[in-house]
């Protein structure tokens, strides 16, 4: 049986780490739920009005908004007004390592999106651009059910990679794929034994 490489290139500057948050799982989602007694999720609206299937928060300085005045880093949850809740030390670690797994020395991120899946939930194609300093990469860990993640070029009509993501897989993209396309197919309907009908997924990045 073909088996894949724990680090899998796909594309310049981008990596696929299979399973490289496996043992990192269970911590990881006991600090997800702790993070979101702080903040919990939410369904943010797009500039244009549209309400977001993806359901969200943010951990670290930094968190991640959009509402009708645009897309924008606070330090301060709008719907609290409180910060958002400190970055776990089991966050900061796999972000650091995956990084460094994927060729990204010191990486050190101050904003940490946390976003979940369920059932018919999906993210259109879409570029993170709203970072300070593009020079630093962006590490995505994906937790929970499996999900076709769509990895394109640096512009929207680029030909996407689907990507199979499996419970505890990482991609990491910087460099020249800095500013590729991506995006989430609609979630398929299932089960997992760590979160039920649902997937998570953590974005790191560098904001400020």
């Amino acid at each position: 049986m073909f088996e894949r490489p724990a680090r899998e290139p796909i594309a310049p500057g981008a990596v696929w780490l299979h399973g490289f948050a496996l043992a990192d799982a269970g911590a990881l989602l006991a600090d997800v739920q702790l993070a979101l007694q702080q903040a919990p999720l939410r369904h943010l609206v797009t500039p244009g009005g549209y309400r977001m299937s993806v359901a969200m928060s943010n951990c670290g300085p930094l968190g991640w908004c959009s509402d009708e005045r645009g897309y924008r880093y606070a330090a301060q949850d709008p719907q609290s007004g409180r910060p958002w809740p400190s970055m776990p030390h089991s966050f900061m670690s796999l972000a650091s390592r995956a990084a460094a797994a994927a060729g990204y020395a010191d990486f050190t991120p101050d904003a940490c999106l946390i976003n979940r899946y369920e059932p018919g939930a999906r993210l259109t194609l879409h570029q993170d651009r709203d970072e300070r300093d593009h020079r630093q990469p962006i590490v995505s860990v994906s937790l929970g059910l499996p999900a076709v993640f769509l990895f394109g070029g640096p512009r929207r009509s680029d030909r996407a990679h689907r990507l199979p993501l499996q419970h505890g897989d990482v991609v990491v993209w910087g460099g020249p794929s800095r500013l590729a396309y991506h995006g989430i197919q609609a979630l398929a309907h299932g089960t997992h034994t760590l979160t039920g009908p649902c997937r998570y997924n953590l974005t790191f990045r560098c904001a400020g």
